[in-house]
């Protein structure tokens, strides 16, 4: 039997950590676009980082209420959210920070008071994912968030979005920074495992939507949309098919990957024990969920579309035209850091 959803009377009073990061301002405008009266906190320093500033003001300009302090603060945590009668608090602080969040859920916890957490999880399922050192790390320290939400009986949702809707890392930089590329592709391992690949916008969207599900309530939601379901090398084939040429290919093997984790050098280890981990192990889609903790998102809301990967590389091709670069003789002979700086301003290019 299908379950609706009902809607609450009034709307939640959302406060967002890490709203300038990359996911977390998606979420942050999903959650003004709903109509919540949003909160953003600010931690001391930010106003030193231009990107993110320009973030800060265009969430203020849409509505946020800025406020200042440390989730790691935990009696001024407590206080900003009695002070704010916050109802939802979402956190999407960087890896580096995740164990800060322990200050904020103490608070929570002291508080009494909020009705969903949603820990800076939005990637993989950090329970059944278990990568190669350095990246295990990252999410030892998610599951230490985890066990203490669940130890002090707090309500909360853990959002397991998995890739990026943009080209996998590249070089060793963030999805976030680079369109697919112009001169070659690195195809991981033999190119054929799958990973499912989801725009910002739809995090942002469904984030917002399942914060006042009550179906949803305790439980990890994995979005696996059927319709962004792709491997290395269909990727690889969707993009030529945008700039009109075909690209080399270059195998970058499950040993090769393993000897890069293995060296222990920041970032490069750590995208590549990810990398082995999804394209070599098939982190997102060697586990069944439908277990009493799990739910899809697309179960709780099939009238839905997610955006497609086609749609989001579109876009992509369009900003290479829009700047004028000629996709076919003269792609060969642009570097990706050409186009870096336009991903940051597609709406696809997202963070895991």
């Amino acid at each position: 039997m299908t379950v609706s959803a009902s809607a609450p009377a009034t709307k939640s009073r959302v406060l967002i950590a890490g709203a300038t990061g990359f996911i977390g301002q998606f979420v942050a405008s999903a959650s003004l676009d709903s109509g919540r009266q949003t909160y953003v906190l600010v931690r001391p320093g930010l106003a030193g980082c231009l990107s993110k500033s320009k973030v800060l003001k265009s969430l203020h300009d849409k509505g946020a209420i800025i406020l200042h302090g440390s989730i790691s603060d935990r009696e001024n945590m407590a206080k900003i959210l009695k002070d704010h009668e916050i109802d939802i608090v979402i956190s999407a602080v960087g890896g580096a920070n995740v164990l800060d969040q322990i200050g904020l859920v103490e608070a929570i916890k002291a508080v009494g008071t909020i009705k969903r957490f949603l820990p800076s999880e939005f990637g993989h399922d950090v329970v059944r994912a278990v990568p190669v050192e350095p990246g295990e790390q990252m999410y030892k320290d998610k599951r230490v968030i985890r066990q203490l939400i669940e130890e002090y009986n707090i309500p909360y949702n853990y959002i397991c979005c998995n890739s990026i809707a943009s080209w996998p890392y590249y070089d060793n930089k963030h999805p976030a920074n680079v369109l697919p590329p112009l001169d070659h592709f690195k195809i991981y391992g033999d190119g054929t495992v799958k990973a499912y690949f989801v725009a910002g916008t739809d995090i942002g969207k469904f984030t917002m939507k399942i914060v006042d599900d009550v179906r949803a309530i305790n439980k990890s939601v994995h979005f696996r949309p059927s319709s962004n379901f792709y491997n290395m090398n269909e990727l690889a084939s969707l993009w030529e098919k945008k700039i009109g040429r075909t690209l080399p290919r270059a195998t970058v093997t499950e040993q090769d990957l393993l000897d890069i984790a293995a060296e222990n050098i920041i970032p490069e280890s750590i995208v590549a024990s990810f990398t082995h981990d999804i394209f070599i192990k098939g982190c997102q889609s060697n586990f069944s969920i439908n277990g009493p903790d799990d739910i899809e998102v697309g179960t709780l809301y099939p009238d839905e579309a997610f955006r497609t990967v086609d749609e989001c590389f579109n876009d992509f091709a369009l900003e290479l035209k829009d700047t004028a670069m000629d996709l076919g003789s003269k792609a060969n002979a642009a570097p990706n850091h050409a186009v870096e700086s336009m991903a940051l301003s597609a709406p696809c290019a997202l963070s895991v």
